[in-house]
């Protein structure tokens, strides 16, 4: 039995049950510790985290949005057989969405982008301790503060709806990926809106998100293949 709550060197005690379900599962299927089509049972999920079925079947519908999982009637959820590449999607339009929230919010934060580089010193520390949880919650931490500054419920509302912190989550697992370098990506950002220059904000927004875009996405098949 896959054991979810061996998360060593991960801070997750402070995340909400269903998120911490959610991360554990997306470790556990890009890691191999499911296999392809394999199925998740709600109830044994549970009894793992000592918690009743509802997070976790809330979990599991998140990611059924993403792609890892797919739900069938009368049968239940099951890990898919590759991660999909309707994934990078995502990023194409997150990447529209936040160069929209930057042209909206930047006035706001001209000279004044303390709460952005918190959260990117953040991002180097969890980088430097390989704490991958925590990085993921800073990165998306950093963008959710700019959208939220756009002061725009439905660009808010679509931008929540993408399930950013789990297609954080797995940019962060991808081999060989630098953790350092993708914390300190985000600083060009914050370093143009302090300066106040919305062309090169928006612009750095939207590249970005294509560079993570243009990234391998992790072969579940493979690692399924490397445990077995």
């Amino acid at each position: 039995m896959v054991n979810l709550r061996n998360n060593k060197n991960q801070s997750i005690s402070n995340l909400p049950l269903r998120k911490q379900i959610k991360d554990a599962l997306v470790r556990q299927i890009i890691m191999g510790g499911y296999t392809p089509g394999e199925r998740l049972i709600e109830l044994r999920i549970a009894e793992q985290f000592g918690t009743s079925q509802a997070p976790v079947r809330e979990a599991l519908r998140d990611l059924e949005v993403t792609g890892l999982v797919e739900h069938a009637p009368r049968r239940g959820t099951y890990v898919a057989h590759k991660i999909p590449d309707s994934l990078r999607e995502i990023y194409r339009v997150r990447g529209s969405l936040e160069e929209t929230a930057v042209r909206s919010a930047i006035k706001q934060f001209t000279g004044n982008t303390g709460l952005l580089q918190v959260e990117i010193d953040a991002m180097a520390k969890a980088a430097n301790e390989r704490d991958i949880t925590a990085l993921c919650e800073h990165s998306v931490a950093f963008h959710q503060i700019i959208v939220e500054a756009a002061g725009n419920r439905l660009l808010l509302k679509t931008w929540l709806s993408l399930q950013i912190d789990t297609q954080t989550t797995i940019a962060l697992m991808t081999e060989g990926i630098d953790l350092m370098e993708a914390a300190l990506s985000h600083q060009p950002i914050a370093d143009a809106i302090e300066a106040g220059d919305t062309e090169l904000a928006c612009r750095l927004s939207r590249e970005h998100q294509e560079h993570f875009e243009e990234m391998p996405l992790p072969n579940i098949d493979s690692q399924s293949e490397s445990v077995a």
